[in-house]
């Protein structure tokens, strides 16, 4: 397969963009400079020292619940700025980069609202899982309730990172999350275990009749795909009816991917990237047949933590957009797509706040707020 490279004509940076597509790698139609859209938004500080903020989402207008992931969970007042502590939590391992992930909120058939996480399980023998539980919120108490372990995945290991994790729904009631390699390569093309894979469930932790790999031997029946490395981002596109995912790559490699039941993505056995101690490639090749291909490529790595689908009055120009969180790229990185998904344009926000983005949540009056690992929750607003 043909293979175009992109170097960025954007002058503030020079990362090695490569797209993915059935018959090449087509070049970005068009990359912009961060200083232009520094003219569409303004950047302030909403609340500082709250540890490293894993995962946020709305309870309603005003307030945020974060997870951090030493292990806390917070409800922060954006009124107010004070952040109290929730209690209800079971035994998290804290550990390298493990420890308490994600949190999504969902409203049930029954109109009744769970807060879904995903953290890291203790188990025997010094071993731990990634972990879909559920619970709800009483607001007054402080506190979490009815805590339910949805899913131990099937990702038991003495290794201390690539868990995943993150948590998105579907219209059609069904819940999705990723779990990482576990640092094991093997487990990439192991179907014999839930790692290195995106899962899905009934909201309920059930497993769906529909799975693609329900005729499976007990214990994968969950996967929907398999093949990711460490998937940080997962977003389900409500227009476009799409699954996002994104998910780090070794050295270089970082990947955008559709995901599609039942389909391979490769890893270890196809990758984009480089061994950290000597320059040889990752896996046979780059693409193979029977693989999916990733829709995008970042060389050299950004380090994606995050994403989120912008939908919101106020940017309107940003709406469909892809909002990625940039660890090593200390931005948040914005993609558009065209027509047939493909991508389009790129463009670099907040380079200049050299910060660590850790996780994006849109507000309802479509303003952008961010964590970052030194403590802060930043919020975007548009420019007057």
């Amino acid at each position: 397969m043909p293979m175009l490279s992109l170097l960025s004509q954007c002058k503030r940076y020079s990362s090695l963009l490569l797209f993915s597509s059935i018959a090449a790698f087509p070049s970005i139609a068009n990359t912009q400079d961060a200083s232009e859209n520094q003219q569409n938004y303004t950047t302030k500080i909403v609340a500082n020292n709250l540890g490293v903020i894993w995962g946020m989402d709305w309870v309603d207008t005003n307030h945020l619940l974060m997870t951090e992931r030493n292990g806390h969970v917070y409800l922060l007042d954006l009124t107010t700025k004070q952040k109290s502590e929730i209690s209800g939590l079971p035994d998290i391992k804290v550990s390298g980069q493990g420890g308490l992930l994600d949190v999504a909120r969902y409203t049930d058939s029954n109109k009744q609202t769970w807060f879904y996480f995903t953290y890291v399980k203790p188990l025997q023998n010094g071993n731990s899982a990634t972990t879909l539980a559920r619970a709800q919120l009483d607001i007054n108490k402080k506190a979490l309730t009815q805590w339910q372990d949805l899913l131990v995945t099937d990702s038991a290991d003495d290794s201390s990172k690539h868990f995943g994790s993150r948590i998105t729904f579907n219209d059609t009631g069904y819940v999705f999350f990723g779990v990482g390699d576990r640092g094991n390569r093997d487990n990439g093309q192991n179907m014999d275990n839930q790692a290195a894979a995106i899962l899905r469930l009934n909201t309920d932790g059930s497993v769906p009749q529909d799975n693609p790999f329900i005729k499976m031997k007990q214990g994968n029946e969950a996967v929907w795909s398999y093949g990711h490395r460490n998937p940080q981002g997962l977003v389900y596109d409500s227009k476009r009816n799409l699954l996002w995912e994104v998910e780090h790559g070794p050295r270089g490699g970082d990947e955008i991917n559709i995901i599609k039941p039942g389909l391979n993505y490769g890893w270890a056995k196809t990758s984009h990237g480089k061994e950290y101690w000597n320059p040889l490639d990752v896996g046979e090749a780059k693409t193979l047949p029977g693989i999916e291909p990733p829709l995008m490529v970042y060389i050299p790595s950004i380090a994606p933590s995050s994403a989120v689908i912008y939908q919101g009055e106020a940017f309107p120009n940003w709406n469909d957009n892809m909002l990625i969180g940039a660890l090593a790229g200390t931005h948040i990185n914005m993609v558009s797509f065209d027509e047939q998904n493909q991508p389009k344009d790129e463009v670099r926000l907040v380079e200049d706040l050299n910060e660590r983005v850790r996780d994006i949540a849109i507000s309802k009056q479509g303003l952008v707020y961010f964590s970052t690992d030194s403590g802060k929750l930043y919020k975007l607003s548009p420019k007057k």
